[in-house]
């Protein structure tokens, strides 16, 4: 086992099977975080040997949400180091010469089993009481391989080509443990295990194989991985003893599912789709289902903000903080604060932390984020002065459209029951006033907040009542940000002509109520 002090290489190593689901990002941020903190390097392979599976677009799918969430490798596809290549389906010689080293040292066996040999195997196995039927030393010896058939059989079967798959030999009798840096000592009897098919019919790996031999070659120190590999580490230990590498195993870690919001069960897409929010960083659509799947980045969400949650979906630092910068995170984190208990999915803590980020967000960079949702017409300064005004109040970015709209135009949706609760009859020629008062008054929220402020103390008036029918006047309705910078950003003269028609709309509400 690799001791801690080696040099840390840790790799993320998605299948471009579909979209990056968000627990697939914990694992990418968990193993950029470790790398960054140790000065080690963070390495990206493409595990493509599934090629039934694979999903067009997928690939650039999971580079795109890499770039967006800023989590950069050292090593890819796209950035070729000294270990590649980074995609498995350029490795088959690699693969095909460790295979062939395991058959001749008798760690594995060709198999020449047809689909129909299996379904057999397995009927005949249920037959006689077993529950689970599988492929492994109790009947290793009645099925098609290399172990029961003569050399000329193997030489035949191997000529034509047929179903030809790689088995791992597992032993009989054995408990394979390994130390586990969450779990801690992890055992397994090897009596429980198959016999793993480490090479397909097609030539291309298993993921068990690849994995292996990638990670020895890549020389990586530690393996951070999702809880669900758990169980296939056993057989990774065997092929790390087949080879002789034992000593150089990776240190495992594996991480807790990310559960539904309810605590039951591993989130998954149909989650999402389900209660309303995203499970993917970026927008995605599944062209074998017709369906279109919301993105955290579409939602307008910060990765920033995305980052900090996910960080603490099973990590904690130890203490009751919970706003941490990348930064922050690169140097906090730590493998044996990882939980072994699932964490559960929390949306609305999601959407707190992005409130958060956004609040503390310079304006310039919330406007290289928000502009292209406004008119061009509008200049980079007032947009500003906006979003400053907004962020308190926003929870996505996408907010900073839908909650502006009064500051260009006027409002045509009023809040009507608000103005009849709050408007007075008798206090129209009072905001005929202060609708004078604004046009004769300097465009600074200052000098707008001390005439407005002074005339509605010298007539005796009530602030509340006042300022609810400004708001509503104006803006449309009665919460909003503060009054005086509305006004000043808003203009003065729209101002008066908004609050002029806005009272004789109250004026009418208030006479037919």
């Amino acid at each position: 086992m690799m001791s801690e002090e080696k040099n840390v290489r840790v790799r993320f190593a998605p299948s471009p099977t579909g979209p990056l689901h968000i627990g697939g990002v914990r694992t990418a941020l968990y193993n950029y975080l470790f790398a960054k903190k140790h000065g080690g390097t963070f390495i990206l392979r493409i595990e493509d040997t599934d090629q039934t599976r694979y999903v067009e677009g997928a690939e650039e799918y999971i580079l795109n949400s890499l770039e967006w969430l800023g989590f950069t490798p050292e090593e890819s596809v796209n950035q070729p180091g000294e270990y590649g290549p980074y995609r498995q389906s350029e490795r088959k010689d690699i693969y095909k010469k460790h295979v062939e080293q395991l058959i001749a040292s008798g760690h594995a066996y060709y198999a020449f089993d047809t689909p129909e040999d299996l379904v057999a195997m397995r009927e005949r196995e249920q037959a006689a009481g077993v529950h689970t039927p599988k492929y492994d030393h109790s009947v290793r010896m009645k099925m098609k391989n290399s172990l029961t058939l003569s050399e000329e059989e193997v030489a035949s079967y191997l000529k034509i080509g047929e179903n030809v798959t790689v088995r791992m030999k597992v032993p009989v009798g054995e408990t394979i443990s390994f130390h586990d840096t969450i779990r801690e000592k992890v055992s397994f009897q090897s009596n429980e295990l198959d016999d793993k098919v480490i090479m397909k019919a097609g030539g291309l790996p298993t993921y068990h194989l690849a994995n292996v031999v990638d990670d020895r070659l890549m020389k990586i120190s530690h393996v951070i991985r999702g809880e669900e590999w758990l169980s296939s580490t056993a057989h990774h230990v065997l092929l790390y003893r087949s080879f002789g590498w034992e000593e150089e195993m990776p240190i495992f870690a594996h991480l807790p599912l990310i559960l539904k919001p309810s605590g039951k069960g591993k989130l998954s897409k149909r989650d999402g789709a389900k209660f309303g929010f995203p499970v993917f960083p970026l927008e995605w659509h599944d062209e074998k289902e017709d369906a279109t799947f919301a993105g955290f980045k579409e939602a307008g969400f910060l990765p920033e903000a995305l980052i900090n949650f996910i960080s603490l979906l099973g990590w904690n630092p130890g203490n009751d903080e919970e706003i941490f910068s990348l930064e922050d995170l690169c140097n906090l984190f730590s493998l044996d604060q990882i939980n072994k208990s699932g964490a559960q999915f929390d949306y609305d803590k999601a959407q707190w932390f992005n409130q958060q980020y956004i609040n503390k967000s310079s304006n310039n960079s919330i406007y290289s984020q928000v502009k292209s949702d406004f008119d061009e017409s509008i200049s980079q300064d007032q947009l500003e002065k906006i979003i400053e005004l907004l962020k308190p109040r926003v929870t996505f970015l996408a907010d900073f459209k839908t909650q502006s709209s009064y500051f260009f135009n006027k409002p045509t949706d009023i809040d009507e029951k608000g103005l009849k609760k709050k408007y007075k009859l008798e206090n129209e020629e009072h905001f005929n006033a202060l609708a004078t008062l604004i046009t004769n008054t300097s465009n600074k929220s200052e000098d707008l907040q001390d005439a407005i402020k002074g005339y509605i103390t010298e007539h005796a008036l009530k602030f509340g009542d006042m300022f609810s029918v400004l708001r509503i006047v104006i803006a449309g309705s009665m919460s909003g940000p503060d009054l005086f910078e509305m006004i000043s950003l808003i203009g003065n003269q729209e101002c008066h002509d908004r609050i002029i028609e806005g009272i004789s709309t109250a004026q009418k509400i208030t006479n037919n109520g």
